[in-house]
């Protein structure tokens, strides 16, 4: 057994070192608007549901060259984004929006993405996305000692492919064929499923 602490490891070793330990992370895909009416589309990993009522999303994002980067900055402004779920379909053109792109830039357009309107909030969703969660934000939180931000929002709306939402009111997997981040340039897309009934106590 390999026994680490953080001080032993350069701040860009222990990011990779907790990018490849917790692992897979849901992908959010999150659209934003900026006060001047531009679109912003990024991928965060650092992604996850915290709260079942009110339905509620979290996702951190980190500075850029010491400054906001754009998804935060548009979600201060106008406090509202879209979480769209990446399958395997949109892979590729997930990961084009993943680059450093100059604030103001359209990556819908970058990417080639259709838009499709929101209907309770400003920014648009992507067309293809399988599902969007449509949010307002309800907290942000700065990471004390780190470079990161929490954005938590209460989703308003969810956009479900028809044939995705079983009649139990679950989401299945099997067709929404997401993918999931793992370290390094490294992905994953969903392998086996199997249930297990929660022991009665």
């Amino acid at each position: 057994m390999i026994s680490i602490t953080p001080n032993q490891l350069s701040p860009r070793d222990a990011y990779r070192l907790l990018n490849s330990t917790v692992v897979p992370r849901p992908i959010a895909w999150v659209s934003t608007i900026g006060a001047d009416g531009s679109i912003n589309l990024a991928p965060f990993s650092f992604f996850n549901a915290v709260s079942g009522n009110p339905p509620t999303v979290m996702f951190s994002i980190s500075q850029r060259a010491g400054k906001p980067k754009d998804t935060l900055r548009n979600a201060q402004a106008t406090g509202e984004f879209v979480v769209n779920l990446v399958d395997e379909s949109l892979a590729a053109k997930m990961n084009q929006t993943s680059g450093d792109w100059a604030y103001g830039t359209n990556e819908f357009e970058i990417a080639q993405l259709e838009t499709a309107p929101s209907l309770d909030v400003q920014p648009p969703r992507v067309a293809r996305a399988p599902i969007a969660l449509e949010a307002r934000v309800s907290q942000i939180v700065p990471v004390l000692g780190t470079p990161n931000t929490l954005i938590l929002g209460h989703v308003v709306r969810w956009h479900i492919r028809d044939d995705l939402l079983r009649p139990n009111g679950l989401i299945d997997a099997t067709r929404l064929h997401p993918i999931a981040r793992l370290g390094g340039d490294e992905y994953a897309t969903l392998a086996a499923i199997f249930e297990m009934t929660r022991p009665t106590v």
